[in-house]
C-alpha cells in the first residue's frame, strides 16, 4: 500500500533554508502558483528546520516565518541550527559552537559586527550585542518551533528518527541531530519520514523516507515535496 496524505489535504514540505530568504520567497511564489491547481479542501506547509546560519539572511527568514508570510498555513519544525542558536542566546559560552555551525552569518544578519564587538569586549560583548538585536518575537518563534508533526502516513521532522523506537517516543535530540543510524536503515519506520539535515545534490525519494535538503545556501536550490492523496511530486527554485 502506498503512503497517503489525509483525504482533501495538500501538504507542502520544505527542506533546509539556511538563511536564503531569496530562495524561500521564490519557492513561496511557486507554491502560490501551484495552489491554483488541484482538487483539495485545504493545504498546509511544513518547514523542516534549519532556517538560520550559513546564508546571509537568517533574520529575514525568521521574520518571514514569524509573520506567517506564506501562501498557506505553516508548521515550523526545529532543526539543530535553531537548537544551537537558542542555546547561544542563553549562554555566551556557546559562541564557538554557534560560529562553527555558520552562526556568525546569523549574527551579522541581525546587524552585529562580531569582529568589532570582539575588539570592544571579547566574546561577552558579541553575545550581549546579539541578544540585544534579536527581537522578542524572533526568540518566541524559535522557542515555539515543534519537534515533529504527522499527517496521514507521513511523519515530518528535521533530521530523522531512531529505528525500532515508536514515533511517539522519539528523543528530541534524535529528531534534530540523528544521521547514520537513521540514514542507513532500510526497513519501515511505521510511516514515511520526511526530513532534511543531511545535504544531497538531489532529493532522496526512498520508500521509507524523503530527504529534502538540497544544500540550498550553496546550490541555490531549495526544494519542496507536494503530498496529495498517494501522489508525491517536487517543486524547487532551480527553474
Amino acid at each position: 500500500m502506498n503512503a497517503a496524505a489525509p483525504e482533501g489535504l495538500r501538504i507542502y514540505a520544505i527542506g533546509d533554508v539556511h538563511g536564503r530568504d531569496d530562495l524561500l520567497a521564490r519557492l513561496s511564489q511557486r507554491i502560490a502558483n501551484d495552489l491554483r491547481a488541484g482538487d483539495y479542501d485545504k493545504a498546509v506547509t511544513v518547514l523542516l528546520g534549519d532556517y538560520v546560519d550559513r546564508g546571509r539572511d537568517s533574520r529575514e527568514v525568521i521574520d518571514r516565518l514569524a509573520r506567517h508570510d506564506f501562501p498557506t498555513p505553516i508548521v515550523t519544525l526545529r532543526g539543530n541550527h535553531e537548537d544551537v542558536m537558542l542555546r547561544y542566546l542563553d549562554d555566551p559560552a556557546m559562541l564557538d559552537q554557534f560560529a562553527a555551525f555558520g552562526g556568525l552569518m546569523t549574527i551579522v544578519s541581525y546587524g552585529v559586527d562580531p569582529g568589532e564587538e570582539m575588539k570592544a569586549g571579547a566574546a561577552a560583548a558579541v553575545h550581549a550585542a546579539f541578544v540585544a538585536h534579536v527581537p522578542e518575537e524572533h526568540r518566541r518563534f524559535l522557542e515555539e518551533t515543534r519537534m515533529s508533526v504527522e499527517y496521514g502516513d507521513y511523519f515530518f521532522c528535521h533530521a530523522g528518527v531512531r529505528p525500532h523506537v515508536p514515533l511517539d517516543r522519539q528523543d528530541p535530540g534524535d529528531l534534530m541531530w540523528i544521521r547514520y543510524e537513521f540514514l542507513n536503515y532500510r526497513g519501515s519506520f511505521g510511516k514515511v519520514i520526511v526530513h532534511g539535515h543531511t545535504p544531497h545534490a538531489h532529493v532522496q525519494n526512498h520508500e521509507n523516507r524523503i530527504n529534502l535538503d538540497t544544500h540550498a545556501f550553496k546550490s541555490g536550490v531549495l526544494t519542496a515535496v507536494v503530498l496529495e492523496g498517494e501522489g508525491r511530486r517536487f517543486l524547487d527554485t532551480a527553474g
